[in-house]
């Protein structure tokens, strides 16, 4: 086990470069404020150091809302609330204080978006989590697929993806006319339910004329769980936390 301050006090921190780097890109991120006493203790039980851009956004700043809120990665707020985004501890439901038999599980949710899909960081075996893709890869739970897909590639990585662009084509077909304005009113606990929902032929023909209104997010997160346990007896697992707004 490292003590936080060597997680903390390292020669080449990512955050200062991760900075740099959302200065540079031309995708709207809003980087919400942290708060250091949660960030230090979320280190410490990820056990992972400020070199690692996920150590650095856990550390330093209490998450990234991309595309108006379209995709949320989360970090440690300050002040988060009822209604404002949570935290990566809260979602993960990580113990208050140190534990070391705290386990990830299958993998650490790293964001959710709008839609209800869910980031994942993989475990240490995904094979026996029943989950795609290698150690430490960043899997997609898709919920117009209700399933999960590995993108080939680790946190950083993912999230220079990101920022150069990746969630438009990502995305395609998942987006409407008018999808910012909509989203940007929703809080950070929150995503848009469609019926017929995303998975549906209807949806696909014509995503734009499906109903969407503003749900918790624990709502979509209970419906894409249900609906695979309905369709074929599959569990995806653990989608993240997500108490209600």
């Amino acid at each position: 086990m490292h003590e936080v301050n060597e997680l903390i006090n390292v020669d080449d921190p990512a955050w200062p470069l991760l900075l740099q780097e959302l200065s540079g890109t031309g995708v709207a991120v809003e980087v919400l404020p942290g708060d250091p006493e949660t960030g230090r203790a979320c280190l410490l039980q990820l056990q992972v150091s400020a070199r690692s851009n996920l150590g650095g956004i856990v550390l330093n700043c209490g998450g990234l809302m991309v595309d108006s809120g379209w995709l949320r990665i989360f970090g440690s707020p300050s002040g988060a609330g009822a209604e404002g985004l949570p935290g990566l501890a809260e979602i993960n439901a990580m113990p208050a204080t140190f534990d070391p038999a705290w386990p990830s599980g299958a993998g650490l949710v790293v964001a959710h978006d709008v839609l209800g899909g869910v980031f994942t960081l993989n475990g240490g075996n995904p094979r026996e989590a029943g989950r795609p893709g290698e150690p430490g890869e960043i899997l997609y739970f898709a919920p117009d697929a209700l399933g999960w897909e590995a993108l080939g590639a680790g946190h950083s990585a993912w999230l220079s993806w990101i920022l150069s662009g990746g969630l438009q084509e990502f995305y395609e077909g998942l987006r409407w006319d008018g999808w910012r304005d909509e989203v940007s009113v929703l809080n950070g606990r929150q995503g848009l339910s469609f019926f017929p929902p995303l998975w549906s032929a209807e949806a696909r023909q014509d995503l734009s004329a499906a109903g969407r209104r503003a749900v918790p997010m624990a709502e979509l997160l209970s419906l894409s769980r249900n609906s695979c346990l309905q369709f074929d007896g599959a569990d995806p697992g653990f989608l993240g936390l997500a108490p209600k707004s």
